[in-house]
């Protein structure tokens, strides 16, 4: 048995247990697989979860041991612990600023729903322990070592499981044997659970038909657009229509919030002084980096492999005899010219480097001993050698020196930090420090959420935006705000000095949109009104042509027409109105600033053949989709059986804060 005694070590966080987590997670054979269902998406999420939040609870001694700690909510009698939405929702918040870059605050993280999802997640979980404990599923000793041994993760180069490999690996995520095999015990139950409520279900006929019939269909429709010169004049609206108008549609002549701010940025870039470097410096990096300022040396390299040390020394020889070529070589070896020549590399660039060595240390023309490279043994013959350049120092000086002070100013970062830091809290305002220090102080003197000023356009000079936005639109005036980091490394204080309110524009002051806006919607009632009309004599009858020329308007034809699919002047929404309406009948749809009149002509479609590739297709995408909605609403009963009791006061304490 390999699970004796237990693993120690401290728990870790950030990049280490993260590097670890990814480096773990690659669990199971049978989880992989399963991993195509949305259960098995779910066991994956929790095997992720659990490795990177990194906690050791028990040796496998106490595995059948149970513990006790507080609970944050229960299915049934299946507990959700405190730590449980501790790890997991620290980790999420992590996977989401990884994805976006940035740092979340708790209230960001609780806007985008963290908390839920996590306790979604745990409780789902939870329902389907609980089911599978109900149920009296279990797997034994035997079945769980057996997968453990069996995951490629844990095996030698030879395939065989590797103790000391598997120990090393869970000691990197910090878990200990207990908590991993406990947790693919009840991995593997709750597989067997989902296959047996999943497995083997059959697309209904009708499904499979009713779809095919949807994407096959294809249509065909004659149209006349009406423009909005159709409408006729639009006379000039009273004050009433207008101040009617302006109330109904407010919303879309609000200005929104603005506001004002300094901001302070200490940029490593800006405080860089190349001309501060001494020249021994400069000549010193150069000297250490002399291989960064110019191309290194590159080799045409050829080579062949033999199957042994004997073979190779043979073919040597033959060559340095002169009774055979090294081509010849190479033909009788069977390598053709493409596989002969390895190209014209570099040395770092060969990634056997006991062949990199050899050849490298070879004149040009000169074939070398026999080589005992990763793939082979092989004979190398250099056929071309071009010689590296190195830049003299005066042309990269420039250069090695930005590049000094850049990593100096870096350094300083931390330390001007503090500085500013101690003048903040002597209350000394951003104006004093900028000049005091001989910094720039930035003056925003009105900027929306958007990054916009009021006339709508960018505010270009504030720096990462991305971060900085949101932080001032958090901030108070006079409020404490700590410094935000930069992406160049940097810092920016910022201090709110004047907060304009979302309002809403008084009439007189948006009076021309108003305007335009009423003009649009008369004109798109005139035409909704026209288009009724049309329609309307097109079913009692009339023809397409002759409303044409009624309206003065040429008439189009359209054909093979999908679904979904904007063609010619129809957009999406005419065209799925056109499946929506039956051959031979008329229609009417907006058409961005026009109106579509149309006549279905046409509708076809192939046959419907069961088992045939497409139906085959069908089958399989809605299998998954199938089992998606079996798993859900038998999750859901399950959950509901059992009842869910969540303590929302150990819920707040668990991810801190109110929410």
């Amino acid at each position: 048995m390999v699970y004796r005694g237990r693993l120690s070590g401290k728990r870790r966080s950030g990049n280490g247990v993260a590097a670890a987590g990814i480096r773990s997670q690659t669990m199971l054979q049978g989880i992989r697989n399963a991993s195509q269902h949305w259960l098995g998406k779910i066991v994956l999420t929790i095997i992720f979860t659990l490795l990177i939040a990194g906690v050791g609870i028990f040796g496998v001694e106490e595995f059948f041991r149970g513990g006790t700690s507080n609970n944050v909510a229960t299915v049934g009698s299946t507990p959700i612990t405190t730590e449980q939405v501790r790890q997991a929702y620290q980790n999420q918040i992590q996977r989401y600023q990884a994805q976006l870059k940035r740092a979340l605050t708790p209230d960001q993280a609780r806007m985008l729903g963290l908390d839920r999802q996590v306790m979604a997640q745990l409780i789902t979980e939870a329902a389907l322990d609980q089911k599978t404990h109900d149920l009296g599923l279990a797997v034994p000793d035997s079945a769980v070592i057996r997968a453990i041994h069996d995951e490629k993760s844990f095996q030698n180069a030879q395939g065989q499981f590797e103790p000391q490999l598997f120990y090393q690996t869970l000691q990197r995520a910090g878990l200990n044997e207990g908590m991993f095999v406990r947790e693919q015990r009840a991995v593997i139950a709750r597989l067997q659970l989902a296959e047996a409520v999943s497995s083997d279900l059959h697309v209904p006929v009708a499904l499979r038909e009713a779809v095919h019939r949807y994407t096959t269909e294809r249509r065909g429709a004659a149209y006349l657009m009406l423009t909005p010169s159709t409408a006729g004049q639009i006379p000039d609206p009273t004050e009433d229509e207008l101040k009617t108008w302006y109330e109904a549609n407010k919303s879309g002549f609000r200005a929104p919030e603005f506001r004002s701010a300094s901001l302070l940025v200490v940029d490593p870039v800006a405080m860089a002084k190349p001309d501060a470097i001494s020249d021994a410096d400069a000549r010193a990096a150069y000297a250490l980096n002399k291989e960064r300022f110019g191309t290194p040396e590159k080799r045409t390299i050829q080579q062949i492999v033999f199957p042994d040390h004997a073979a190779a020394e043979a073919a040597r020889k033959a060559i340095e005899d002169g009774s055979k070529t090294f081509e010849a070589i190479a033909t009788e070896r069977g390598t053709d010219d493409k596989d002969l020549t390895l190209g014209t590399l570099s040395k770092p660039e060969l990634f056997d480097t006991t062949v990199a060595d050899a050849a490298f240390a070879l004149p040009e023309g000169g074939v070398s001993q026999p080589v005992q490279g990763r793939f082979g043994t092989v004979l190398l013959r250099v056929t071309k050698i071009e010689p590296g350049t190195v830049k003299p120092f005066e042309q990269v000086e420039g250069e090695i020196r930005n590049g000094l002070a850049l990593a100096r100013a870096r350094d300083a970062m931390e330390t001007t930090r503090d500085a500013i830091e101690d003048q903040r809290a002597g209350a000394k305002p951003l104006a004093d420090i900028a000049t005091e220090r001989g910094l720039k102080l930035i003056t925003v003197k009105a900027v929306d959420p958007n990054g916009k000023d009021p006339e709508g356009k960018k505010v270009t000079d504030i720096p990462d935006p991305d971060t900085t936005l949101p932080a001032l639109f958090r901030a108070e005036i006079g409020g404490d705000n700590e410094p935000l980091r930069t992406k160049a490394g940097g810092y920016v204080w910022y201090d709110v000095t004047n907060i304009d309110p979302a309002h809403d524009k008084p009439l007189e002051q948006v009076k021309d949109g108003v305007q335009a806006g009423w003009t649009a919607t008369e004109i798109a009632k005139r035409l909704q009104a026209k288009g009724r009309e049309l329609v309307e004599k097109v079913n009692k009858g009339e023809s397409m042509e002759d409303v044409a020329k009624e309206v003065g308007v040429n008439l189009q034809e359209v054909q093979d027409l999908s679904r979904n699919q904007a063609k010619d002047m129809l957009t999406t929404d005419d065209v799925n109105l056109i499946f929506a309406t039956p051959v031979g009948k008329a229609g009417t749809a907006a058409a961005k600033d026009s109106r579509a009149v149309f006549k279905v002509t046409s509708a076809t479609m192939p046959a419907f053949m069961a088992d045939s590739p497409s139906d085959r297709t069908i089958s399989q995408n809605f299998q998954a989709a199938l089992a998606d909605d079996v798993l859900s609403e038998y999750i859901t009963e399950v959950q509901k059986n059992a009842g869910v009791k969540v303590d929302a006061t150990a819920l707040r304490r668990a991810i801190g804060g109110e929410y």
